[in-house]
């Protein structure tokens, strides 16, 4: 009897022991506007600011092919503190959210769908309905996404180029998913060997002709909790003086029959100054420290 009652004192302290463990060892919440914050890599050694991105309208001109932004699409991050010599000078190294999602996969419906069918600005709202309803739907219709097609290291941030309206604030290697049943699962327009670079302003573009210069801008400035988080509201990041690469793997084995198609129907490849990036959204930032504080406050 002595003994069974001693193998259960000694298995409730292990089971104990391991409840704290757990407890101690469970991540803290964050509450109330730090949440957005909660995929920053805040914790880990060299970040010192975490961002949170939400662009929910816009546009991106890709070839002869314009996709309105209408589903929001999220980048989060960490980022250390700006290089202050070199080739990066003022711009910071970028590091991954902790869930992998540094910029979000978002589906965009591609207008015309797989046909390119697209009617007039001034056709009757019956007219468009019945188009869009026969190019957008299951088979025929499009989705364009964003993906990143380097590392998430080779993002490239500047706050201050950001808040002087001055310079790249962020750069971004992408390649975009072209999603349709017929296209398969490889049809994308950039790759890692030949992404498509974005180097977004909040000032003025100097793009190289037929685009013509074009103005972004830092919205409005808020400062939330002490100070502690900034947010540039309704702001404004644009390019439009990237390239655009041909695209490829569109349609599996008959990828050398669908790519030319693809291609000759979405202007591609497309050469600088035919393409354009309009990113409108909210921007917040924040810093590690401030984070961590938040933290041991509400464990």
């Amino acid at each position: 009897m002595h003994r069974n009652r001693r193998t259960i004192f000694v298995a409730t302290m292990v089971a104990m022991l391991a409840m704290l463990s757990l407890a101690t060892t469970a991540s803290a919440k964050l509450v109330g506007m730090w949440v957005k914050f909660e995929q920053c890599p805040y914790t880990t050694t060299g970040v010192s600011k975490c961002t949170h991105s939400v662009t929910d309208s816009g546009e991106v001109v890709l070839g002869s092919k314009t996709v309105p932004i209408v589903n929001p699409v999220t980048l989060q991050g960490g980022f250390t503190k700006p290089a202050i010599e070199g080739p990066e000078e003022g711009f910071s190294k970028f590091f991954a959210a902790k869930n992998g999602e540094t910029l979000s996969k978002t589906p965009q419906p591609v207008p015309g769908g797989l046909l390119g069918l697209v009617p007039p600005e001034n056709s009757p709202f019956l007219v468009k309905l019945l188009l869009q309803a026969a190019t957008e739907n299951g088979l025929t219709g499009v989705n364009s996404t964003l993906e990143l097609a380097r590392p998430v290291s080779e993002i490239k941030i500047s706050e201050s180029h950001l808040a002087e309206k001055l310079g790249v604030a962020l750069v971004l290697p992408l390649k975009a998913h072209l999603e349709n049943p017929i296209l398969g699962e490889s049809c994308y327009v950039g790759s890692e060997k030949e992404p498509i670079w974005w180097e977004l302003t909040t000032g003025e573009t100097n793009p190289p002709a037929p685009n013509e210069p074009i103005s972004g801008s830092t919205g409005t400035v808020s400062f939330f909790e002490g100070g502690r988080i900034a947010e540039f509201g309704d702001s404004t990041l644009v390019d439009n003086a990237w390239a655009a690469p041909s695209a490829s793997g569109c349609g599996g084995l008959l990828a050398p029959v669908i790519d030319p198609i693809i291609n000759l129907a979405s202007g591609l490849p497309a050469k600088a100054g035919t393409n354009t990036a309009i990113l409108e959204g909210d921007i917040s930032a924040t810093t590690a420290a401030a984070l961590r504080k938040v933290d041991l406050e509400n464990p």
